[in-house]
């Protein structure tokens, strides 16, 4: 069945979990694997214990207005907690789980957190360390009692005590649940989401329950998701992508969300869900693709053969047979022969056999990348999005699925390129405010309700957005080139060995950039070669490892040269960090975003260095660990020169000399 409920009479999350549970009381709403064992709640089972859970927090003091905060992997309890706060009125708070004390400090402090619901015991300690020499929290409810039986703080509380207070309470006070739900609006605000403060601190977003439920609803008609769906809910609870597809969806469309045993077992239990709709960034796809041909470079070499050939074919003819386009009878029978040897096994590996909606969003995934999961049949499709527009602003149609596109406005939303070249936007997505600083709202969302995203981009004459960069990292090389980063740094990722890859270039002589290795494939790279190493720092600054990079730097110079306004932008020079780049230490965002600007101020001595003459330049650095303790790791780091392509003959002598 596909989406039939009228979300004019529903409007808000806590009214449509009553609603599935009238409607759908005993279909699948959650699983959950527990010990190697899938447990399954149905509509009904869910909401009863959403309703307990609701009058718990409103017997412990939480009410209208009050804000919540949610820290922990993915956990039925956890989502179950974002709409019982919604029941009472009050706010619910996702965090990312993997921010450091300061981090999460700066979401409680500004938020004005009171009650927090955690996964565990680590999540618990990092509440306390955070509220030390302040006011404690009214309320820590935490689901794992492992480790927890000697906190004897009396605010501290079990997800269990809390539901037995909750039953208590609403024996007591019948009529309260059902009146509470009644009261939700859809213009109340329903979440709070932090932005990644790919640019600065994170703002929290405010979004009202109309906002998020319309934009579900929208796509969710467009894509003809059904309640038979299945997805795995794997990515930060406290990004606004798992929000919309693992919550909003799910109670719109009244499809089963899944939650894996531990973030380690992903994968894993990816093979044993077998999801129907999946979701993820470029980085998850770059990882499973370098995952896949590491497999390959180990295999016999009649394997590697087989696979090479029919994924040659799988390119050219599983995007056509895909997207219902002509393809000839031999070369439909060369993919079904290479589907039952190669690409079915494959995907099957893979966990991705019985989906039928793919999405990868975030980031510009690499074409060669996109073009491989496509062979595959899978029906994997770029979307555009931010927290501001409750994520959907365009969506790739069927049949119009396009590498260097992120599609066509989804349903309900305005498009418009400013004089500038930067994108905005208008829907029914489109936030209510950052919560207490109307400053950036203003210089955000304009009166009429129109939305700066920050990104470079044009509209093709196929209606499709093309997105070129941030607006604000697009530059200029000093001979007029233009210099977009983000678009050098993707051809770069393509390659299996580069995990991360920042350029540098506005205003200067070339394009240089820092090169992060993946341990993983160039490890077994190594391995292969006789190449011995005890750690990423050793690895990255063997010379052969530098060889290998300066080819496929070259390769992405060729491909450079090939595009008339980026050919001025090939790489002259560059160096393999000594580190990799890391959320903990500032470098990247909580969604693998890097902070362009914290990093150009860290490393400003290499940066100087790729713009002289040096061929080494030495770096100190501290290191921050998963526990908070530090430390400083020092590197005499190699700069290496690689060959533009379609040199004059000028910079053909200056190489040599180099």
């Amino acid at each position: 069945m596909t989406v039939s409920v009228d979300i004019a009479t529903y409007d808000t999350f806590p009214k449509l979990l009553q609603y599935n549970a009238r409607s759908r009381g005993n279909m699948p709403a959650m699983r959950e694997k527990a010990l190697g064992i899938w447990q399954t709640w149905n509509w009904a089972e869910s909401a009863a214990e959403i309703r307990a859970l609701a009058c718990g927090l409103k017997a412990l003091g939480c009410s209208a207005g009050t804000k919540l905060a949610i820290i922990g992997d993915n956990r039925p309890r956890l989502y179950w907690s974002m709409a019982a706060a919604q029941s009472i009125g009050a706010i619910p708070v996702p965090v990312y789980q993997d921010m450091v004390a300061e981090e999460l400090g700066f979401v409680l402090d500004h938020a004005e957190i009171r009650f927090a619901i955690a996964e565990d015991q680590e999540q618990v300690d990092k509440l306390l360390s955070i509220s030390e020499g302040k006011e404690p929290l009214s309320a820590i409810i935490y689901d794992d009692p492992r480790g927890m039986r000697h906190y004897k703080q009396s605010y501290i509380q079990s997800y269990d005590a809390v539901t037995e207070k909750g039953r208590a309470y609403d024996t007591a006070n019948s009529d309260f649940y059902d009146q509470s739900v009644a009261a939700t609006t859809g213009d109340q605000a329903a979440v709070m989401a932090y932005t990644s403060g790919t640019t600065g601190r994170p703002k929290g977003v405010v979004l009202s329950h109309s906002n998020i439920l319309k934009t579900a609803y929208n796509s969710a008609i467009r894509e003809k998701l059904q309640e038979t769906d299945s997805i795995l809910a794997y990515l930060p609870m406290a990004w606004i992508g798992d929000h919309i597809f693992s919550y909003a969806q799910s109670y719109v469309v009244g499809f089963c969300v899944s939650c894996p045993e531990s973030p380690d077992t992903v994968l894993t239990d990816l093979r044993e869900l077998g999801p129907t709709y999946f979701f993820a960034p470029p980085a998850i796809f770059e990882n499973l693709l370098t995952t896949v041909m590491i497999r390959i470079e180990d295999a016999s070499w009649i394997k590697r053969k087989m696979f090479h050939y029919f994924m040659e074919i799988a390119r050219q003819c599983g995007p056509k047979i895909l997207d219902g386009e002509p393809v000839s009878f031999s070369d439909r029978l060369l993919f079904w022969l290479g589907n039952i040897l190669v690409i079915g096994p494959l995907k099957n590996n893979l966990g991705l056999s019985r989906v039928r909606l793919g999405y990868t969003a975030g980031e510009a995934i690499g074409p060669d990348i996109f073009k491989f999961y496509r062979g595959l049949g899978l029906n994997l499709k770029q979307l555009y999005g931010s927290t501001e527009a409750s994520v959907f602003v365009t969506i790739q149609p069927d049949g119009e699925i396009k590498p260097d596109t992120v599609g066509t406005p989804a349903p309900d939303v305005e498009l418009k390129i400013a004089d500038n070249g930067e994108v905005m936007f208008r829907s029914p997505g489109v936030f209510q405010e950052y919560y207490k600083n109307p400053e950036a709202t203003a210089e955000t969302k304009t009166a009429d309700g129109w939305v700066h995203t920050g990104d470079a981009g044009f509209v093709g004459e196929d209606g499709h957005l093309r997105i070129i960069d941030r607006a604000k990292d697009v530059g200029k090389l000093n001979n007029g080139s233009m210099f977009a980063p983000k678009y050098i740094e993707n051809k770069l990722k393509f390659f299996p060995t580069i995990s991360e890859a920042v350029s540098f270039g506005n205003e200067r002589d070339f394009v240089a950039a820092f090169i992060n290795i993946d341990l993983n494939a160039v490890g077994n790279w190594a391995e292969r070669e006789g190449l011995s190493y005890a750690s990423y720092q050793e690895l990255a600054a063997n010379p052969r490892v530098y060889d290998m990079l300066a080819e496929q730097i070259a390769q992405v110079n060729a491909d450079l040269a090939k595009e008339e306004q980026m050919k001025g932008s090939q790489i002259h020079r560059f160096l393999i960090l000594h580190k990799e780049l890391d959320a903990d230490d500032g470098e990247l965002t909580r969604t693998r975003k890097v902070r362009r600007a914290f990093v150009a101020d860290r490393y400003e001595t290499l940066i100087e260095a790729l713009y002289s003459d040096r061929t080494h330049c030495d770096i100190e650095t501290q290191v921050t660990f998963e526990d908070g303790r530090t430390d400083t790791i020092k590197a005499n780091l190699e700069i290496r020169t690689v060959p533009t392509a379609n040199n004059n003959a000028g910079e053909a002598a200056r190489h040599a000399a180099e």
